[in-house]
């Protein structure tokens, strides 16, 4: 299985950032970690600060994976264009969010991609991520 982790804007500063919110471990630790429990499955991974860029590495994944799991940031709240690109592409996707985005501010409430999206995980930290990945290889053992 082939799975692509994207994260969106400020994900660069796990570890520094909000730790009361986001942890103390960077993403670079934490998906070593990951590759180490999953060795038979290989992870791909893509940041970036832009929507652009964010919308290009779901449309050039469409034939090279087989799921993505995808931490939009703060684009979740915003980008119709990043929930077009979702539903574009024939390729399941799990939104997922480190913190429990309903504990925090109203805006952050309204996810432009959950309708598009396999399932959303929020609020367990970056154990969000492992969550997904347990989703995908469920699904993909029930098959």
């Amino acid at each position: 299985m082939n799975i692509l982790i994207i994260n969106g804007p400020n994900l660069n500063m796990l570890g520094k950032r909000q730790t009361e919110f986001y942890g103390h471990i960077n993403f670079d630790e934490f998906l070593e970690n990951l590759k180490k429990k999953y060795k038979k499955i290989h992870f791909s991974f893509y940041q970036s600060n832009r929507e652009g860029d964010l919308i290009d590495a779901i449309h050039k994944s469409e034939d090279t994976v087989d799921c993505i799991i995808l931490n939009a940031g703060a684009y979740t709240h915003t980008s119709i264009a990043i929930a077009d690109a979702i539903q574009v592409v024939n390729i399941p996707v799990i939104e997922v969010h480190i913190s429990n985005i309903y504990a925090r501010e109203q805006f952050r409430h309204t996810s432009y991609l959950a309708p598009y999206c396999k399932g959303v995980i929020a609020g367990f930290g970056l154990l969000s991520y492992q969550l997904a990945v347990e989703c995908f290889i469920h699904e993909h053992e029930a098959y």
